[in-house]
């Protein structure tokens, strides 16, 4: 799929509208792909979450299409606005970018977006992605993305690549320092969707 910046579209304004919006010296992809956001100490939280799910609501599916048509940060960034607002219509354009895989970072948003409309549609695109790219323990992609949001939709979606043995143990057991590494247990990867998809509804720290 062939990057093409906004501007070539006539939607020049939306990386600086959408993605590179400062929070704390950080823009907001950088924030979105460090998770920065979940942290109870970081102060423009509040103020983040407001902007995000106001934008989510607020952008067109133009502007969206015009993000997703460019590099990593923008197709980031519009995966998050895409799942906050459950625009299930992008279902079919994210699963096609999630399969592709073709650049860094923004798999774990694709999952996201996936997790939040929450169909078995969605669980039959993670279960792809899955079925693909566990057997490659050489690839280091968005697998656990990808099993946190499948968990997310059901535990009987991820039992045949969680069992004792399966692809996801074999993948995990592929590099050393990953074996019985507490975050990449089913456990924990589906609580870390769950904290984002909560997120997402407008949860905030206190």
């Amino acid at each position: 799929m062939p990057s093409q910046h906004p501007e070539e579209v006539g939607y020049g304004h939306v990386v600086k509208s959408y993605v590179t919006r400062m929070y704390g010296g950080l823009p907001r992809y950088l924030v979105l792909n460090s998770g920065r956001f979940l942290g109870p100490r970081w102060w423009h939280t509040t103020r983040f979450t407001r902007h995000l799910l106001n934008d989510a609501t607020a952008i067109t599916d133009e502007e969206l299409e015009a993000l997703l048509g460019y590099e990593w940060r923008s197709r980031l960034t519009a995966a998050w606005l895409i799942g906050i607002d459950r625009r299930e219509r992008f279902r079919a354009r994210i699963g096609d970018l999630l399969l592709a895989s073709e650049v860094c970072y923004s798999g774990s948003a694709y999952c996201f977006a996936l997790a939040r409309f929450g169909t078995h549609a969605d669980a039959e695109i993670l279960s792809a992605y899955l079925d693909h790219y566990l057997p490659r323990t050489d690839l280091r992609y968005d697998q656990p993305a990808a099993l946190g949001a499948l968990l997310r939709l059901g535990t009987h979606h991820a039992t045949r690549f969680t069992q004792p043995d399966g692809f996801w143990d074999q993948w995990v057991n592929a590099l050393t320092h990953l074996h019985d590494h507490p975050a990449y247990t089913p456990a924990e990867l589906r609580r870390w969707t769950d904290l984002h998809c909560d997120f997402a509804n407008g949860w905030t720290w206190p």
